[in-house]
């Protein structure tokens, strides 16, 4: 069997890690999910990568659980039914939480299906390009289950607000790109021939950024997803402007900027700010 989780580096600074089921649609089962968590886990500590590309291989980016062939968990020894459950879902939940803390942008490309879990998956980066064909769903109520799963009560009232959340969750209907650019889901919607070169651009360009600044300001946007008052928000922005007021990056962009030339940021300590 090859490979379920595909890496390529179109350049050095972006991984582009692709969900590689197509035959059936990039669903989750145990093996892919592992491949998964371990290729983005990779791809956050290497230090020259500074934007990632997540997204499907064939027609579909993620149709969420395979109900056929989901898999056996590794080390299941002495377990009981329900520890072993637990297990399983949390092989699932711990993608979203380990998508928040690796210091680089995440950019979902969405090229068709991203049902249940897949679209989960998705609201776990920090940004949704689709293609036209794309298509969501929370397939969890529809199957009698939950639709509430991998961060999706979180996450998705924060994205989309409560009222369009609700309507997603509660009905499990399916939402096509036009209708989730509508509700705020996705950023962008794209011909299904681009949406990766699309999510390329976009990397692209996060990457002529400082790294630091960036992976400042996701750590930021998360967390003040869970801040409860301004004057908190306020409070973290200002030591993160101050951390990275204090190297090279700002006197480089004036420097650049009086040059008439592209910037170049390293994040180095800012020369004289501290000597007398």
């Amino acid at each position: 069997m090859g490979s379920l989780v595909l890496v390529d580096h179109p350049t050095p600074q972006i991984a582009v890690v692709t969900l590689n089921r197509p035959d059936r649609l990039n669903a989750m089962s145990i093996d892919l999910v592992i491949e998964l968590y371990d290729a983005l886990e990779a791809a956050g500590a290497d230090n020259s990568v500074r934007a990632i590309v997540l997204t499907g291989a064939g027609r579909g980016f993620c149709s969420g659980l395979d109900l056929k062939d989901y898999g056996i968990i590794p080390n299941l020894d002495g377990l009981q039914v329900g520890q072993i459950a637990q297990r399983s879902m949390r092989y699932y939940s711990r993608l979203v939480p380990l998508i928040r803390h690796i210091p680089q942008p995440v950019i979902a490309a969405v090229n068709g299906a991203a049902f249940g879990g897949g679209m989960c998956l998705t609201l776990a980066c920090e940004m949704r390009i689709a293609s036209e064909s794309a298509v969501f769903n929370a397939t969890g109520i529809v199957n009698g289950l939950t639709s509430t799963e991998m961060g999706a009560s979180f996450l998705l009232p924060r994205l989309i607000g409560a009222a369009h959340s609700n309507d997603l969750l509660l009905t499990g209907r399916r939402i096509d790109a036009a209708e989730a650019h509508r509700m705020g889901l996705v950023s962008r919607v794209v011909p299904d021939d681009v949406v990766v070169d699309e999510a390329l651009s976009i990397a692209a360009r996060i990457c002529e950024y400082s790294a630091y600044g960036v992976a400042m300001t996701k750590d930021v946007l998360w967390v003040n997803l869970e801040t409860t008052s301004l004057e908190s928000a306020i409070e973290i922005e200002d030591r993160n402007q101050l951390m990275l007021g204090f190297t090279e990056n700002l006197p480089e962009a004036i420097r650049a900027f009086d040059e008439g030339r592209p910037p170049v940021y390293t994040d180095e300590p800012r020369r004289g700010m501290f000597l007398p």
